[in-house]
């Protein structure tokens, strides 16, 4: 009976012992509860950052909805700097010759028939002698038909005499007119030729005023007819031919202001207008040239060849528009804050979102928000710049 009696003390022991332990790593169901919505919590409010009533007071943070605004719709486009054709010119000469001497440099502004070079050739002292020839004969000329006329006038003449000395006489003075046009071609004054100032050089000048680009030429080089000695460029009316492609040619008019950017000035903006637009495609771009002045081209200093980036004004366009002060920049993103919650003390969460900025103007600034917002989303309008900088001290802390 002592036997049977011990067996079953250690049986019950054994099931207490079992029990213990079981009890011991199961957790309650109270603690399970409370682990998990701690967890719920956290990750609903990550990204989120607090401010209170008095925070938002002492920084000036103000709130509101974004708005939309009647905002000047733009086309951008891109394209280079030139001169019209008349506005740039190349030097050269109607008879070949001897380079004797050059007056300029290239870079030098000269003027309208200013002296560019001298160039000789004997075949100029052999122009200057068949004037002088012909134009004697033609003085011969002129007298003989003097007399034939008083000779007809007479009834002693014949009028094929007549008719003969007035042929030679229209020949010979049509013959002195084309070799007078050829001298004051040349630079060769007809006038001092008759009175015996024969030249053997004569002066190449500017055909417009402008700015000297290459030469070609050395002393002593010869040149030949039509061949450019140099080159001279007027920048005072430089003008940007821009390239708006197929999309947005419809938009492009006449009249319209343009803002140009010059990247390799400080991305400094110049206004001009549009004057011309093309009407053929370029190559198989599918893009149109379209013209544009510049205003006050005497301001800047621009080369044609200048690459620039144009924003075309073609209007006006409603479009979801904030604040500058509502859009903060970071790692080369903009970003605006949402309003999320209201907690029962006042305290405001907001998160941070990106946006695409577009058109800027009378402090506002055209958004497209990369994740769609509630129609009664309210955002930080002023005083952005000041989440931006908790946030980063936040994860600073936390790092």
């Amino acid at each position: 009976m002592s036997y049977n009696l011990i067996r079953m003390s250690l049986c019950l022991l054994s099931f207490l012992t079992v029990g213990l332990y079981s009890c011991k790593d199961k957790p309650s169901g109270g603690t399970v509860v409370a682990e998990k919505k701690d967890s719920t919590v956290e990750g609903r409010r990550e990204g989120l950052i607090d401010l209170t009533q008095q925070q938002m007071k002492a920084v000036g943070i103000e709130i509101g909805p974004i708005g939309e605004k009647n905002l000047h719709a733009v086309v951008k486009s891109s394209g280079q700097l030139a001169v019209p054709p008349q506005n740039k010119a190349d030097v050269n000469v109607l008879m070949g010759g001897i380079i004797r001497t050059i007056n300029v440099l290239e870079g030098q502004p000269v003027k309208k028939g200013q002296e560019l070079a001298v160039l000789e050739n004997t075949e100029f002292i052999r122009l200057q002698q068949e004037y002088l020839t012909v134009k004697s004969q033609f003085a011969y000329t002129g007298q003989e038909l003097s007399r034939q006329n008083e000779l007809s006038s007479a009834g002693a003449g014949t009028g094929k005499s007549l008719q003969q000395v007035q042929a030679n006489y229209n020949a010979e003075k049509a013959r002195i007119m084309a070799l007078e046009q050829q001298l004051l071609q040349l630079g060769i004054d007809p006038v001092r030729v008759s009175g015996g100032s024969v030249v053997s050089r004569v002066r190449v000048t500017a055909p417009i005023a402008g700015t000297i680009g290459h030469i070609t030429i050395n002393t002593g080089t010869y040149v030949q007819a039509g061949k450019p000695l140099m080159e001279i460029i007027d920048n005072s009316k430089i003008h940007c031919d821009l390239v708006v492609y197929e999309k947005d040619l419809f938009k492009v008019k006449v009249g319209q202001k343009v803002n140009f950017i010059l990247t390799n000035q400080n991305n400094q903006q110049i206004q001009g207008e549009i004057y011309g637009v093309n009407k053929s495609f370029e190559d198989e771009s599918k893009g149109i040239i379209v013209h544009a002045i510049i205003r006050g081209t005497n301001t800047y200093r621009l080369i044609p060849g200048m690459y620039v980036t144009a924003l075309i004004d073609v209007g006006n366009q409603l479009t979801q528009a904030v604040p500058v002060d509502a859009l903060v920049r970071s790692e080369g993103k903009d970003y605006i804050f949402v309003m999320k919650e209201e907690k029962a003390d006042k305290t405001i969460a907001f998160k941070k979102m990106e946006v695409v900025t577009g058109v800027s103007e009378l402090g506002y600034v055209q958004i497209s928000p990369l994740e769609e917002l509630p129609s009664d989303a309210r955002i930080i309008t002023k005083g952005a710049f000041y989440l931006l900088s908790k946030e980063k001290a936040k994860g600073e802390e936390e790092e």
